[in-house]
């Protein structure tokens, strides 16, 4: 075994890194909230666009018009945009910010390899 794969491993890091870099994210990283917050915000705007296309549906039953699936559809995709950016602007900003915390760890990183390999 080389001298560089020797120091791969992660419980014996020597250089400021430590073993707890190369453990699986904890549940409240940056990274793991982001994809909590995202995935809810997917499934809150899907069941936005459901709720307005059988809203759509049902006004078209009651004015005697049968309205098709892909139609209110569509017209739910496109009512739901601006509408899902004024109701939840407050879950929006939450990911953003969770965005920036997570390009920060990635900048910090970076800039820790970069350093690493200038000493090298």
């Amino acid at each position: 075994m080389s001298e560089r794969d020797e120091s791969v491993n992660p419980a014996e890091t020597s250089e400021g890194g430590s073993a707890a870099e190369w453990e699986t994210p904890k549940l409240d990283s940056p990274g793991a909230r982001l994809a909590r917050n995202m995935i809810f915000y997917t499934i809150v705007r899907l069941l936005l666009v459901l709720a307005l296309a059988l809203l759509v549906i049902g006004i078209g039953y009651l004015a005697g018009a049968q309205v098709p699936v892909l139609v209110a559809a569509i017209i739910a995709v496109v009512i739901a945009l601006p509408l899902s950016m004024v109701i939840f602007s407050k879950l929006r900003s939450q990911i953003n910010s969770d965005i920036a915390a997570v390009d920060e760890g990635r900048r910090v990183k970076r800039e820790d390899l970069r350093r690493r390999m200038n000493e090298a």
